[in-house]
């Protein structure tokens, strides 16, 4: 399947098709009010309704789900219509209770992940044959600094895994490795626990106080909440980076935003046997971790997938 920017492609069950527009950079699919309407068997106004609270109530940000492309009608014109991409699809999905909803998420994140997986091994094809070119740069700067030509290629290569990472953030094709389905819930009791024992010492009288009622078990229930039967974050790696992102992001408490989400998301690696990998050293450093929830606090919210991205790969032993 030839998956390029914007391309259509069917979507089908057996009983309907659906033309789905694909955006292979922004890792999304679109579909117009009518097109939604039609996937979940519901009248447009109700959808419109759906969606409208959607955006009112804060759940996503309609700048960063919404695009607006020019579409050819059965007339021969051609109109400018609004498209919903994948999250708000999904969240419509959730609120009408749709069993339509089920095979066309898995439809596509399947159709998604096979892009990413082909953009991945051609970026590692193109990285393999920039491999001579890293080896005489390696010998240039060994020259230049008078250093060990072996030496500095052993530090490059120590370091070739983040290098590959940090590369693969820039050209936005991360993939997603897999993880463990089998987790444990983080409690609001505990998660208050924790919080009410990081004010000791702090003269601040609004940290960890939330901005609005239910504002920290909102997150947990977003984080947790499933959706037709399946999980919406299936891994406990995704749960735990996307608790990173929703209490970084989110800003739901008046004070320490950035030090609480940081905290709890260590107490969920670690009630979950993630904190440590399995030589017993910490599976992301105080650097990486401080560097991580800086990058989400300062990210864009048509960011939040490729953050949650990087922060699975960060966690893999």
């Amino acid at each position: 399947m030839n998956v390029d920017n914007n391309t259509l492609v069917m979507f089908h069950d057996g009983s309907f098709e659906l033309d789905v527009r694909v955006s292979a950079s922004e890792n999304t699919v679109w579909l117009t009010l009518d097109q939604i309407a039609f996937l979940f068997e519901k009248d447009k106004s109700t959808v419109s309704r759906h969606i409208k609270n959607i955006f009112s109530e804060g759940e996503l940000d309609r700048g960063a789900v919404v695009a607006n492309y020019a579409t050819t009608a059965s007339d021969g014109k051609t109109y400018h219509v609004d498209y919903y991409n994948l999250d708000l699809i999904i969240s419509v999905g959730y609120r009408v209770k749709s069993k339509r909803g089920v095979a066309f998420r898995k439809w596509a994140t399947s159709v998604l992940n096979d892009y990413l997986l082909r953009g991945y091994a051609e970026n590692r094809r193109l990285l393999e044959a920039q491999g001579k070119t890293i080896e005489l740069q390696t010998r240039m700067i060994a020259h230049l600094t008078e250093t060990d030509e072996k030496d500095l290629m052993d530090v490059i290569n120590r370091y070739t895994e983040a290098l590959d990472l940090l590369d693969d953030y820039d050209h936005q094709c991360l993939v997603r490795p897999k993880g463990n389905k089998e987790y444990v819930q983080l409690s609001y009791e505990e998660c208050k626990e924790i919080i009410n024992s990081m004010k000791f010492g702090l003269s601040s009288d609004v940290f960890g106080t939330e901005k609005t009622e239910g504002a920290l078990d909102g997150i947990l229930g977003s984080v947790y909440q499933a959706m037709f039967g399946e999980d919406v974050y299936p891994t406990v790696e995704e749960k735990a980076a996307t608790l990173l992102y929703f209490l970084v992001k989110d800003h739901p408490f008046n004070d320490g935003c950035k030090r609480i989400g940081a905290t709890l998301f260590l107490a969920f690696l670690q009630k979950n046997g993630l904190l440590f990998n399995p030589s017993g050293k910490k599976v992301l450093s105080n650097g990486a971790l401080v560097a991580i929830t800086l990058m989400i606090a300062e990210s864009r919210p048509d960011e939040k997938d490729i953050m949650v991205t990087l922060v699975m790969n960060l966690l893999k032993p």
